[in-house]
């Protein structure tokens, strides 16, 4: 693999893994004795650390190894869990996220040095709580033993190592000298212990004077590897039986090594002598052996493992082999779940997108001379054609539809951290987080939906104190909320906080003259007026708001997205903001009408039902601007009136029946045109603020369509009903004007 595209899979697996850690932090802030939350941080840190390591980002693994320290010491109860040490922990994941941040930078260096500080502050804080285990800071060199030898990627002392001789009868004949070899060893570090065994000794009587009847076990200290050992007593080999332990004090390390070793070998024997701590050779005896005994004992069961053949042989250590075994149950797994996915990037899924558009498009166009042809095959081939096209569209959208539920996720550490700061306490519930969306919506959305995120937690939720004065429980709930609704996402952001200030925010707006004195606005208004330019009711400048940065920003950009915001309050009880947004932004299906000679389409998840416009209802609609549907009131827009198209209209009209966010709607338009699978193509900047109007496609004639904005439409419409017919607004006539109204309807 290329060694970049490798890093890019390192760094994104990382991320992937401190977005897990944080999540489990929080969950262990909650419920601080939770097993299975303290081991994913740890799993986290250690395999960031392994990685890493691989990599050479020494930065990292120092920094990730102080943290592996305090979680071992967490894991097995020695450091109690507070919030101080939770804050400290998340901390530290945002340091290591910027060391990833570095690692892409043009000029590491300069980018490292950036972010020492921090990461020293940290290193010291991380010292408090592990005491005399404390490790380096950043800038200090990390202490190393005299004697390391680097062995399968990583750093492993090597003092201590244990060496089990004994000497085969025919050493002596053969003219070997047992001594030259534990001479030469000698000169590779330091024979630490001798002992001699004398066990195989006879009796005086029975010795044969050119027998050797030693054994011995020698504890060495050398910057060796095994293999280094192994070889020292090659031409033993044969002669004698050998066994070489490494250090009983540094299994751990070896254990950290078979842990990080790369997912491309899933034998227990290539697990081990990859790490080091078996030789090629033992593994082949031991394989061997394991075929000796199943030849003689038939199928291989219970001790013809070769695990415990090689440990039965004292060729390694049981808990090496343990950890062996893990990784290879890991490696299964991890197969597994490879195997049914495939990592794309996103700008291919885009070019896919794009040229499946233009399928569509084509596809139409065939649709269209197939008609014009009038031949039946031709029809029949295109239609099947068109049935394909549509079922290509639905799968290639689906691949770039992802879970909202990883967007949401991130919140829950922006509510954790702006509470800490402005004292409150902030329960996140998420909702509705397996709901799909397209990945380039989600990205946009982002930041709007932070915005309303922070602005619930500094303006809508009180602090404890006015919470439980006002007989509400100290901590207050922010909850994210998404789900489908015609052809839509709905996402809401509720709070259980005070709600709208209409007196603090009609003050403001007469302030700075968006309202003249007196004036009573109703609900609508004072919604609109909060996202007002520069609008901001907070009293002082502070982290989180009063900077005239505020809501005007976020409906600008979930409009640009051909979506809407609105808000539901009721005044000490809590706010609601809702985002309606489409759910792609590349392919819709569409329902398309004409108005004289110009083609419109409406998205098809909005049409509710076609009527048809009698002759005795067009003077009575012109005049009043709706009609009686079913006994109920239908607002009515007629597009020619919209878009100013010159010219009278035919001598059939048909209305449209529009549902959207609640309320209904009718366009009046000249024709039903049916349904037509709409490639979404973006206005140029002259002309992508035109009221009405989302966007274009292109027929399968050639010619260009306008997309309508139906949100924006049915809204204007539902305005003009309730400017003509101010049932709700309280108004002391209202009452006479709906008894009217109903009257005309009947």
């Amino acid at each position: 693999m290329n060694m970049a595209i490798a890093q890019q899979t390192y760094i994104v697996e990382s991320r992937e893994l401190l977005r897990d850690m944080e999540n489990a932090l929080l969950r262990l802030e909650k419920t601080p004795q939770d097993p299975e939350a303290i081991t994913a941080v740890f799993r986290a840190a250690h395999t960031i650390k392994g990685s890493s390591g691989a990599f050479n980002f020494e930065a990292i693994v120092e920094f990730t190894h102080a943290m592996e320290s305090l979680l071992e010491q967490i894991r097995s109860g020695r450091t109690p869990i507070d919030s101080g040490l939770i804050a400290l922990l998340l901390g530290c994941g945002d340091h290591v996220s910027s060391l990833l941040d570095c690692l892409a930078a043009d000029d590491r260096k300069a980018a490292f040095e950036r972010v020492r500080d921090t990461g020293e502050g940290l290193l010291g804080r991380l010292n408090t709580y592990l005491g005399t285990a404390r490790v380096p800071h950043v800038a200090e060199e990390p202490a190393r033993e005299p004697a390391v030898e680097s062995i399968g990627g990583a750093t492993v002392a090597s003092t201590g190592w244990h060496i089990s001789l004994r000497f085969g009868r025919n050493l002596l004949r053969n003219g070997l000298d047992p001594l030259s070899f534990i001479r030469y060893l000698g000169s590779l570090g330091e024979i630490a212990g001798v002992t001699t065994l004398f066990d195989a000794m006879p009796e005086p009587a029975d010795m044969d004077p050119e027998a050797c009847y030693l054994g011995m076990e020698l504890d060495f200290k050398g910057a060796v590897t095994k293999e280094t050992i192994e070889d020292v007593f090659e031409y033993l080999r044969e002669d004698c039986a050998i066994r070489i332990l490494p250090p009983h004090s540094r299994i751990s390390d070896y254990i950290d090594l078979i842990n990080t070793l790369p997912e491309d070998k899933t034998r227990l024997g290539e697990l081990l002598v990859k790490s080091g701590v078996l030789t090629r050779r033992e593994l082949e005896e031991g394989l061997a052996l394991q075929q000796r005994l199943k030849e003689e004992g038939g199928q291989t069961g219970a001790g013809h493992r070769i695990g415990e053949i090689l440990v039965g042989q004292g060729a390694v250590q049981n808990e090496l082999v343990d950890a062996a075994l893990e990784k290879q149950d890991l490696i299964k797994k991890s197969k597994a779940i490879e195997s049914n996915f495939v990592r794309v990037r996103s700008d291919k899924l885009d070019e896919l997108i794009t040229l499946v558009g233009e399928l569509v498009i084509a596809s139409a166009g065939t649709s269209l001379a197939a008609r014009r042809a009038a031949d039946v095959e031709t029809i029949e081939a295109a239609s099947t054609m068109g049935q394909m096209v549509e079922e290509v569209r639905d799968r290639a959208l689906k691949l770039r539809m992802v879970p909202i539920g990883e967007t949401f996720s991130r919140f829950t550490r922006l509510a954790h951290d702006l509470g800490r700061e402005l004292g409150k306490d902030i329960e996140l519930v998420l909702t509705g987080s397996e709901t799909e969306l397209d990945k380039s919506m989600v990205e946009k959305i982002t930041d709007p939906l932070m915005h309303i995120v922070r602005n619930a937690i500094d303006h809508g939720i009180e602090s404890a104190g006015t919470r439980c004065e006002r007989g509400k429980r100290p901590t207050g709930r922010l909850q994210l909320n998404a789900y489908h609704d015609s052809g839509s996402i709905v996402i809401e952001v509720a709070d259980d906080g005070g709600g709208l200030d209409r007196k603090r925010i009609l003050a403001q707006a007469v302030e700075r003259g968006l309202l003249p004195p007196g004036h009573t606005p109703g609900d609508e208004e004072i919604h609109r007026l909060i996202m007002q330019s520069g609008f901001s009711t907070a009293s002082e400048v502070t982290n989180v708001s009063g900077r005239g940065v505020g809501m005007d920003v976020v409906r600008r950009n979930i409009e640009s997205l051909r979506g809407s915001l609105s808000i539901d309050s009721v005044e000490g009880q809590g706010t609601t903001f809702s985002m309606r947004l489409p759910l792609t932004l590349a392919i819709i299906e569409g329902f398309l009408v004409g108005v004289d000679r110009s083609s419109y389409v409406v998205p098809l998840d909005m049409v509710v039902e076609c009527l048809e416009l009698s002759a005795e209802d067009r003077l009575r609609v012109r005049e009043s601007g709706y009609i009686n549907l079913r006994g109920e009131v239908l607002p009515l827009l007629r597009l020619r009136d919209v878009f100013d198209v010159k010219g009278d209209p035919g001598k059939r009209e048909n209305i449209v029946v529009v549902h959207y966010a609640g309320h209904r709607a009718g366009f009046v338009v000249d024709a039903l045109l049916g349904e037509f699978q709409t490639v979404i193509k973006p206005l140029g900047r002259l002309f992508e603020r035109l009221s009405g109007i989302s966007g274009s496609t292109i027929l399968g004639n050639g010619e260009v369509a306008l997309i309508l904005d139906a949100a924006a439409l049915v809204q204007r419409a539902v305005e003009n009903e309730s400017v003509h017919h101010p049932r709700a607004t309280g108004s002391p006539h209202g009452h006479a004007i709906e008894q009217n109204l109903q009257a005309n309807l009947s």
